[in-house]
């Protein structure tokens, strides 16, 4: 199934790229917090991949701290990959130029959300590891910008008498999990976060989208320009519905984060099913219960 136009989604990241540092504060955000987990790994990743790097912050957060010597970024728009550190290659999650084994690590900050075949570029991630190396990654999930879909919808449908796709369709937690374990990692974790973000309107919010190359690229988005009276009438119910008492709207991002380690020996594995040596009710001090 093709969701998203990946033309598209190049050309804008590749727009915002002169002005991405503006923009920012999402990616920054979230890369401080992949690299806070990443401490908590007690090992060294020397060969590293950054998939979908934007402007390199996350590999650079990495690298600082997990002893990588050899660290490459790619992404899709030329401009941002060329502004990371390290190796450069302008490359497609869906179609990665990497050979098996090729990292100890790989890491991605908020770009997996746009992938069509999320399922195949987990599979390829988990390739170009060598075994027992590690997978880190953070997209937004479904509860994203939930506040501007409702007001889009309502406003939508009161100007134009109905509804197309203005917002991209975002994976939900529990579908993360399954993604991981159908592409082969081994000990698959998957938590969420919400970061809310506060604007003095909904233009300034639509600025930083357009900015961090995060607007609607569906394939089946209208192709019709959008009428001035839309964005008018969602700012008024935006307003209206979710403003604080300071007059300002809030924004949410849900961002889910992905772990999980490419299958080699020594690794821990579950025990079978009924090798427990310990009654479950002894464990928590309580009564059996037949």
């Amino acid at each position: 199934m093709t969701v998203f136009d990946r033309g598209l989604v190049r050309r804008r990241r590749q727009r915002a790229a002169a002005r991405f540092a503006d923009h920012r504060f999402l990616i920054a955000e979230v890369a401080e917090r992949l690299a806070e987990r990443l401490a908590m790994v007690r090992r060294p990743f020397p060969r590293a991949l950054d998939l979908g790097c934007h402007d390199g912050s996350t590999g650079r957060l990495a690298a600082g701290a997990k002893g990588i010597e050899v660290l490459v970024s790619c992404d899709l728009a030329p401009d941002l990959a060329a502004s990371a550190d390290g190796l450069a290659v302008v490359a497609d999650e869906e179609y990665l130029p990497f050979a098996d084994a090729s990292f100890d690590l790989v890491i991605s900050n908020l770009s997996l959300h746009w992938v069509n075949d999320l399922p195949g570029a987990l599979i390829q991630a988990r390739r170009a590891l060598r075994p027992d190396g590690f997978f880190s990654a953070a997209m937004l999930g479904g509860d994203t910008l939930l506040e501007l879909r409702h007001c889009l919808a309502e406003a939508e449908l009161a100007v134009s008498g109905g509804l197309s796709p203005r917002l991209s369709p975002l994976v939900g937690l529990s579908d993360a999990g399954h993604l991981l374990q159908r592409a082969g990692f081994s000990l698959p974790v998957v938590d969420a976060e919400t970061v809310t973000v506060t604007y003095p309107d909904v233009f300034r919010l639509m600025a930083d989208l357009r900015g961090m190359g995060e607007t609607n690229a569906t394939q089946a988005r209208s192709r019709t320009p959008t009428r001035r009276a839309l964005f008018l009438e969602t700012a008024r119910r935006y307003a209206d519905t979710f403003a604080e008492p300071d007059g300002r709207i809030p924004a949410t991002f849900e961002v889910i984060y992905l772990a999980g380690w490419a299958p080699g020996p020594g690794q821990q594995q579950p025990l079978r099913p009924g090798s427990g040596r310990m009654p479950l009710a002894a464990a928590l001090e309580t009564e059996h219960q037949p």
